[in-house]
């Protein structure tokens, strides 16, 4: 029954944590504009394609360099004749997905390491985390640029790349979380009822560092999308015809003077992700931690 009794006030304190959680958020109102900013992208790119009367391949030679606002060409046409807006949604698809695919993959093999090391300690610990310096010795723009530079580019490959440069953040951040929490009483009387190391780490300890990896997640996701334009404008990152915010940037950097817009729409579309990620993550960060006070 005393058992029964603890595990119902354990759950009722978690899901009033929960709650609070949810509600420091709310009133963070910057963090609701980056969700809102993100929503927004989202069916934009999901949905935008199928309600403009163009696709992104479609060429109109006599529509060339159409600006915005001119017939169905809402954000214009590139310099041969293919609808912005459709190219900018289509390529919204890719850099997202590049984004999210790169979170999971740099999250949960960050989360592992991170883990690993921060719960066994010794001679493990140091090995493990002393490769993590040694990757983060490495800037990861360079470090970025060198594998993609050996690699045929395609997202699945940028995808791969991305998280390889990105995990090392996320692997400190779990760390020194579950060092401070090895020791609590829960970790301590876990061991007492001889339950396996892998059933303390991923069912005791990793529930309770959740807070820091998702907000480190959210952040990665910006990363990512900005790590993927970046590679892509120079040139090693998705190729085209395949479109992506970053290739387009990079067709349209000679008409910066004569046609502006084909800079702008992808520019202003990736620091909209950018930013609304970061606003999110600030949230989530601000709402996750019981010490805040949102005001």
């Amino acid at each position: 029954m005393s058992d029964v009794t603890f595990n119902s006030g354990t759950v009722a304190a978690q899901r009033w944590w929960h709650r609070r959680a949810v509600r420091r958020f709310l009133r963070h109102r910057m963090a609701l504009f980056g969700l809102a900013i993100i929503v927004i992208l989202i069916l934009a790119c999901v949905l935008g394609p199928y309600l403009l009367p163009f696709d992104d391949l479609f060429i109109d030679l006599r529509a060339r360099f159409s600006p915005p606002f001119t017939g169905y060409h809402i954000f214009g046409t590139d310099p041969l004749g293919r609808d912005l807006a459709a190219r900018l949604f289509m390529a919204g698809r890719i850099s997202l997905l590049v984004g999210f695919a790169a979170m999971v993959i740099s999250t949960v093999f960050g989360s592992l390491i991170g883990i690993v090391a921060g719960y066994y300690g010794g001679k493990i610990g140091v090995v493990l985390m002393r490769f993590v310096d040694a990757m983060l010795s490495f800037p990861s723009i360079f470090l970025l640029l060198a594998l993609a530079a050996f690699i045929k580019p395609s997202p699945i490959m940028i995808t791969v790349i991305i998280a390889a440069t990105s995990w090392m953040e996320i692997a400190r951040i779990v760390e020194a979380e579950i060092k401070s929490l090895r020791d609590r009483d829960f970790i301590l009387a876990a061991r007492t009822l001889g339950l396996p190391n892998s059933q303390i780490m991923f069912r005791e300890l990793l529930p309770n560092a959740i807070g820091p990896i998702i907000v480190a997640a959210t952040l990665t996701v910006a990363r990512a999308i900005l790590l993927e334009a970046y590679v892509s404008f120079l040139g090693y990152g998705i190729q085209p015809p395949l479109p992506s915010w970053g290739n387009m940037l990079n067709g349209a950097q000679q008409y910066l003077a004569s046609a502006p817009w084909l800079a702008i729409v992808p520019g202003v579309a990736i620091t909209l992700a950018v930013t609304g990620f970061n606003f999110v993550g600030d949230g989530l960060r601000d709402a996750l931690d019981a010490r805040s006070d949102i005001t």
